[in-house]
């Protein structure tokens, strides 16, 4: 024997995630169209950029740079160092001097810039006011920094190479120290001096060898000044650079638009993080407190193909036939109630007062704030259409479907004279999550019980279930009550005929628990 069991409990708000990344990801690809417009703004932007704001003419010269101090193991500290020399006014004014122009050291360091390449190769950009002045300042930088290269190294060679010098002039001055002192001694000397003598000759041969080694020292430091003069010079001659406006415009595009494209999808995450708008259909079942008895897709803005209107024609067809079952099923005067959808809304209720109208007279109660019913376009056997006003007036035996808002600004207390039980029409992400509260809690208030809710452009990817265990209306945050009992012919028991407890007052009934939501999959207890 097979037995469906109790359905689970509603799951507490301690073990809802902090942040739901499916509603985040299928609530940011809602806002696709906020995203790819701030992308192509962004690619917009990028080519404007590219056709607007032209590079200036530009020259490029590069430099091999020879070091004394050259390792393999150098970092590129060497060449950064020469980077940072090209970026003085010593420099620029000496490239200025060459050029004869008289202008500003420091203005002029703003129109060229340097960098490495490698530890050895400097690259140098020039700009100009045509390509023939941009050649030219490049040029005359890479001679005043080759120049200024050359010099510093031959006056570092130099200055090493006298300190050098100097350093074997003095040993020399010992030696003849030394020297002397050995000549005075006279080769019957005692016994006991042979130690003293033999250590001045062990100091003459270290001066000596000393001597020798300051003197291949000086050698080398400037043997060295033609290597690194030779090897510094001018690699690739200076050039004019090309500027190819399509390439730019492709350039700047593609980063534009992923700049666009990564600034969108924050700004839509970050904002529906903020605003807090319920996108699936479980979310908007729970919030409201009531199941998702139907779906419509909001029709397209662009017209639609032959395939495409049939499928939105027959989507409609089935919701106008869920809606009629469920209007004939009760007793009471039912309404629509919008929340981000009135045009829909009143093409619903249309539809559903035609289908209705083979069971008797039917009349459309308008209660929407704007003229989305009252100026709809109408057949002359469609059922007729009054104010609000006037919904007191319509005759018992005449069925009245309301059809009002529960947008901000609406009159809470009117909703009852539209209807005694409500369907609600919503457009999924318009309503925050503390607005659909307010909305499920001033129902509750008015006793309007919510048979469901009819959600509106839903997401076609939405694999969440938004029905509820218990089909009774519920209220979040406000009151919850049954309908109201029925005798036999099917009124509502007045508070006289209800049942009595033992003090001789209407019983109250217990409120209902809060409804659970269905599982992902069949629980079944065999």
């Amino acid at each position: 024997m097979t037995t469906r069991t109790t359905p689970p409990p509603p799951p507490s708000d301690d073990a809802s995630p902090l942040l739901d990344l499916h509603a985040l990801v299928v609530a940011v690809r809602r806002r696709r169209r906020l995203w790819s417009s701030v992308a192509l703004l962004g690619l917009l932007a990028g080519v404007a950029a590219a056709v607007l704001l032209p590079p200036p003419p530009t020259a490029t010269t590069t430099v091999l740079v020879a070091h004394q101090e050259d390792h393999p193991n150098d970092t590129g500290t060497l060449i950064r160092t020469d980077v940072a020399l090209l970026g003085t006014t010593r420099i620029a004014a000496e490239a200025l001097k060459a050029l004869k122009s008289t202008e500003d050291p420091e203005e002029f360091m703003g129109r060229y810039r340097a960098a490495g390449i490698t530890n050895n190769l400097l690259r140098i950009e020039a700009e100009g006011a045509d390509d023939t002045q941009a050649v030219a300042r490049a040029e005359a930088l890479a001679d005043a920094f080759v120049a200024d290269h050359v010099r510093r190294m031959r006056e570092s060679a130099a200055a090493e190479a006298d300190a050098l010098l100097e350093q074997r002039d003095r040993m020399r001055e010992e030696l003849a120290r030394v020297n002397a002192a050995i000549g005075k001694r006279a080769p019957e000397s005692a016994p006991e001096s042979a130690a003293s003598t033999e250590s001045l000759y062990a100091r003459r041969a270290e001066l000596n060898s000393r001597i020798a080694d300051f003197d291949q020292r000086a050698a080398e430091a400037r043997t060295g000044t033609p290597r690194v003069v030779a090897g510094t010079r001018i690699v690739d001659g200076p050039r004019a650079v090309r500027y190819s406006l399509p390439r730019t415009a492709a350039t700047n595009a593609a980063i534009g638009l992923v700049l666009g494209l990564v600034v969108g999808l924050a700004w839509a995450a970050v904002g529906t993080v903020v605003a807090d708008r319920p996108v699936l259909r479980r979310e908007i079942a729970a919030h409201l407190g009531a199941s998702v008895i139907a779906e419509l897709r909001r029709a397209p803005r662009l017209p639609a193909g032959f395939w495409q209107r049939r499928g939105v024609r027959a989507e409609r067809d089935r919701l106008t036939a869920t809606l009629a079952r469920t209007v004939r099923g009760s007793a009471e005067p039912v309404s629509l109630l919008e929340l981000g959808c009135a045009r829909g809304t009143s093409l619903i209720a249309l539809g559903l007062a035609r289908a209705l109208a083979d069971d008797g007279p039917v009349v459309l109660v308008d209660g929407l704030p704007g003229k989305e019913l009252a100026g709809s376009r109408r057949e002359p056997e469609d059922p007729a259409v009054v104010g609000g006003e006037a919904a007191e007036t319509v005759p018992p035996q005449t069925r009245r479907i309301g059809v009002g808002s529960v947008a901000p600004g609406t009159a809470w207390t009117d909703l009852r004279h539209l209807g005694h039980r409500t369907v609600l029409v919503v457009r999924a992400g318009h309503g925050s999550a503390a607005w659909l509260h307010t909305v499920a809690r001033q129902l509750a208030d008015q006793r309007v019980p919510v048979i469901g809710v009819v959600l509106i452009d839903p997401d076609p990817r939405d694999r969440t279930d938004g029905t509820l265990w218990d089909g009774t209306p519920t209220a979040p945050g406000g009151a919850r009550e049954r309908p109201a009992p029925r005798n036999g012919t099917g009124r509502p028991l007045t508070e006289r005929h209800a049942p009595q407890n033992q003090t001789g007052r209407p019983r109250t009934e217990r409120p209902p628990r809060p409804a659970a939501r269905v599982p992902d999959s069949d629980q079944e207890a065999r």
